[in-house]
This record gives structure tokens, C-alpha cells and sequence, in this order.
């Protein structure tokens, strides 16, 4: 994350309140976004984890599929099984290239009479694009730019959330639904980016600020920013696009086969089949893995990695250090014969060898509501 000129950056709903809070505000997607409140970046990750945290997630991209045939206009850009979800549930989804790379990782829902989206903020614009371009006639997409999102995640999210919101509690792991909350029209998904439970709110943006204060004042909250959120989701092993993922990458390189709907491994009909399907048939030439350093030294992204006998076999996507863990983490693609869990690798760290183990990821255990 590189701080940018604020004059250049886009603002969310909460900016104002961010300052207020002492937020420490960076660019990040084209966005000025809080990096971290005085509390600490460890404080915040900590608190995620045994209480709630209120993270501002309004620069990604909202929008809805309206019309009949949304399902199968979406099938046709998409690996996921879009038509087999049922109203009320949510699903993580990949776009795809016709050559199999990842255009982006978005979530999708079925609100009955519409599909609600969620896409990455760097990619909206091209993901938004891409959408409309295939669309049949008869479907349309509505771009929510008069919408915040706001993720409230940790064990005491939900429980503290539904004091305001009765029935939250007995929504599962990806459930979605409209409430009503203070005359506020709230969408909440059961979901998140932390591998803790909790829920992403979506709510109107001249009524963000306002209910982000409501949600502050609840028991055991407090504001995070972009510095938990990404050692959080490191933790649970979670892409960050740009980073872990990209056009380059296929489903089985990163380990994302488990978004493939099985429907759609027999149909073979989706942007990118033809690669998943040999890669699955005989392998993928590089896997992503978790990765273990030995030591204090964290290893950050675009690292080298050796092998035994030197050779460089792959490169640190992702890495920092995990407060949950106590230590240095991080993920990133080898080669496929160094991928086996326990693996010794050197992370070449401003070129010196830092030795590191494959380890199993998530690093923290999931704790969704299933």
C-alpha cells in the first residue's frame, strides 16, 4: 500500500469519519482509505479476532443482474454455478479469460428477483464493462455507485449486529438478506475477508456515516483499516487480486478449483474450460502454497524463492507478518514438484537466504458460521 496525494484520490462515505477517528489515510485502489486508527495495526487485527471489527470496504464495486436469463448471462463469464444458487444465498465466483486467467474474484448473490454483485475495486470498472459487453437482450446491469459497504467481522459481529437487526443470528456462513435497520435499507451478507464470521453491510451512502456510528457504538467494536485487513486475510490464506491472483493465473494454480460449480466441470462450457480442464487432466506447472519462514525475517511480496540447489522455482505473492500466529507468513506459487507440504525453500530476502517450510494454509483457522 503506497501513500498517494490525497487531492488525487477518490473518497468514500466515511471519510470524514475516518479523520474524525484518526484514521491514517493511504491511497489503495484509486481510493483514500484509512491504513490504520491510533490503536495499532496489531491492536486492530487482535481485536477482529476475539471481538468485532468495522472496516470500510465502500471502494469496491456494487451492482445488480436484473431481467430474466441473468443466471446464464452470467454462466457464460463465469466457472461458478450461478443458476443452482438458491434465493438468499451467496457465492464466490472467478471471471475468466478465454486463454483461463483470472479477470477478477467477485461474489455474487440471489436476491430473489436480481443477482447482487460484489467485485474488487481496482477491477470494477473493466469487470463492469466486460459484464455489460456480453449481456443478452432482455438483462441489465445497475451499478450501485449511490451504495457504501461496510464489513463488520469477528465472533462478536453478528451477536452485537443483532440487537438491530432480529433474524442476522440464524443466517448461516453466505447467507443474504434485505433488512431493515433504523429506516436504514441494509443488505447483509453473512461473509467476509478475514476467515472470521461476521457480515459485509451494504447500505445508502448519504446514510453511511450515520450507521457506521451506530455500528461503532455497539458493544466490543471498533474501527480497523487496510493494514488488519490485509494480515488478516494472509492469515486465513485468502487472494488479494493483483497479488495472488491475476490474468496470468488459472483456478488451479491458485487453488480455487472448489469455485468451479460441479454442473460446470461436465459442461465445460465457461471462458478458460479448455486450460482448467488439462491443468486438472495433468497438472498445473506452478500451485500456490502457504509458506513458513524460520525466523523473525517476513518475507513480502515478489520475493524469490529457491530451491535446495539455489534455483529460483517460484515467488512470494503475498507475506508480512501474522499477529494471530505470532510470526512471519506467507503465501506465494513454486513449482509443482516443490509444493508438498514441509518443502525446505530459501526466501531470498534482499539477497540473503531466509530458509522456509510449505506449510498447510489457512495459518489461522476459519471460523465461519456454518
Amino acid at each position: 500500500m503506497v501513500e498517494s496525494p490525497s487531492e488525487s484520490l477518490a473518497e468514500t462515505p466515511l471519510a470524514a469519519l475516518h479523520r474524525e477517528l484518526g484514521g491514517r489515510m493511504v491511497g489503495f485502489a484509486g481510493y483514500a482509505l484509512p491504513v490504520q486508527y491510533p490503536a495499532g495495526i496489531m491492536a486492530e487485527h487482535l481485536h477482529c479476532r476475539s471481538a468485532a471489527a468495522l472496516f470500510d470496504v465502500s471502494h469496491m464495486g456494487q451492482a445488480e443482474l436484473r431481467g430474466e436469463g441473468a443466471a446464464a448471462a452470467l454462466e457464460a463469464l463465469t466457472p461458478a454455478d450461478v443458476a443452482g444458487l438458491k434465493p438468499g444465498r451467496q457465492r464466490y465466483g472467478l471471471l475468466t479469460s478465454p486463454s483461463g486467467g483470472i479477470l477478477d474474484d467477485f461474489m455474487f448473490a440471489n436476491l430473489g428477483d436480481r443477482i447482487f454483485l460484489v467485485v474488487n475495486a481496482s477491477r470494477k470498472e473493466h469487470d463492469f464493462g466486460h459484464i455489460a459487453a456480453h449481456l443478452p437482450q432482455g438483462v441489465t446491469l445497475h451499478r450501485h455507485e449511490d451504495r457504501a459497504l461496510l464489513a463488520l467481522q469477528g465472533p462478536g459481529a453478528v451477536p452485537a449486529l443483532a440487537t438491530l437487526a432480529p433474524g442476522l443470528a440464524a443466517f448461516s456462513f453466505m447467507g443474504i438478506g434485505s433488512f431493515d435497520i433504523g429506516g436504514v435499507h441494509a443488505i447483509i451478507s453473512r461473509s467476509g475477508y478475514t476467515g472470521e464470521d461476521g457480515v459485509e453491510i451494504s447500505v445508502p451512502a448519504d446514510q453511511a456515516e450515520a450507521f457506521a456510528r451506530r455500528l461503532l457504538a455497539l458493544p466490543g467494536v471498533m474501527p480497523a483499516g487496510l493494514g488488519a485487513r490485509d494480515s488478516l486475510r494472509l492469515e486465513a490464506g485468502l487472494c488479494l487480486y493483483g497479488s495472488d491472483i491475476d490474468e496470468t493465473t488459472s483456478a488451479v494454480e491458485a487453488g480455487l478449483v472448489w469455485s468451479i460449480g460441479k454442473r460446470r466441470r461436465m459442461e465445460w462450457n465457461f471462458p478458460g474450460a479448455e486450460r482448467v480442464r488439462d491443468e486438472l487432466a495433468n497438472g498445473p506447472k506452478r500451485l500456490r502454497v502457504g509458506i513458513r519462514p524460520e525466523g523473525r525475517q517476513p518475507a513480502r511480496g515478489h520475493t524469490p524463492i529457491a530451491g535446495a540447489d539455489g534455483a529460483v522455482i517460484g515467488e512470494v505473492t503475498s507475506g508480512g507478518f501474522g499477529p494471530s500466529v505470532g510470526a512471519p507468513i506467507a503465501m506465494g506459487y513454486v513449482a509443482r514438484p516443490f509444493a508438498e507440504d514441509g518443502t525446505s525453500l530459501d526466501l531470498m530476502v534482499r539477497g540473503k537466504a531466509v530458509p522456509a517450510r510449505v506449510a498447510p494454509m489457512p495459518f489461522n483457522p476459519h471460523r465461519y458460521a456454518r
